[in-house]
């Protein structure tokens, strides 16, 4: 092998490395965006109209943590305090599961995070952040609240088959195997609320489910 094959390989070699360093650093398995609400402290609508690098303490070792402060201006609060939010911390890298939100003040996402034990609010790659035009009208009303209506059910994501529930009160989240992206039709268009009999069951429609209803009911 000649030298510059020799560092070309040794250069890919470091590239491969440094890519499993950083998804290694930060990793998390998806959510369907009822998880995702449910397991949330903080669930918003917000524009970013500004970001900054700031130093939030030290680690055990003396090193400044570093942090992005992001000043949002919040249009609704679906979940979380009764004081308006105007700043969320984030990573400063995507390798600490930072998250990059556009902070010119033209673009809305719903936004989902933790509340830390100072009362600020912090987001991750793990949580749900999407722009808000991209989000499905379903999405949109089960923010409203039919996501918090199925907190109580747990929703199982299919990785591989064979794959089946085994609680009543699960939902099989299928998205992965049947469309290859995990945020199919069920992600889009589905919630999993609780029935009567207290079982789950996936839920479509426009309007708030029947006590008894049918699985994949439309209205």
């Amino acid at each position: 092998m000649t030298k510059l094959g020799s560092f070309s390989a040794s250069v890919l070699v470091l590239l491969v490395w440094r890519m499993g360093e950083v998804a290694e650093a930060c990793s998390c398995s998806p959510a369907h965006p009822q998880q995702a609400y449910c397991n949330a402290d903080v669930v918003l609508r917000a524009k970013v109209i500004g970001q900054k690098q700031v130093v939030t303490g030290n680690d055990n070792y003396g090193n400044p943590i570093k942090r992005i402060q992001y000043d949002i201006k919040q249009i609704k609060m679906y979940k979380g305090p009764k004081e308006e939010i105007d700043v969320i911390f984030t990573g400063d890298s995507s390798a600490v599961c930072g998250v990059n939100l556009e902070s010119s003040g033209q673009k809305e996402y719903l936004i989902t995070g933790k509340l830390e034990s100072d009362g600020t609010t912090h987001v991750t790659l793990c949580d749900f952040i999407e722009p808000w035009q991209s989000l499905s009208i379903t999405q949109k009303k089960g923010l409203e609240s039919r996501y918090d209506m199925g907190c109580q059910c747990r929703i199982v994501r299919c990785p591989s088959v064979p794959c089946e529930v085994n609680h009543p009160m699960e939902c099989l989240w299928t998205d992965w195997i049947v469309e290859s992206t995990v945020y199919g039709p069920q992600a889009q268009n589905y919630a999993c609320i609780q029935r009567s009999d207290s079982s789950c069951a996936w839920y479509r429609g426009a309007v708030p489910p029947k006590k008894d209803f049918m699985d994949i009911e439309d209205p």
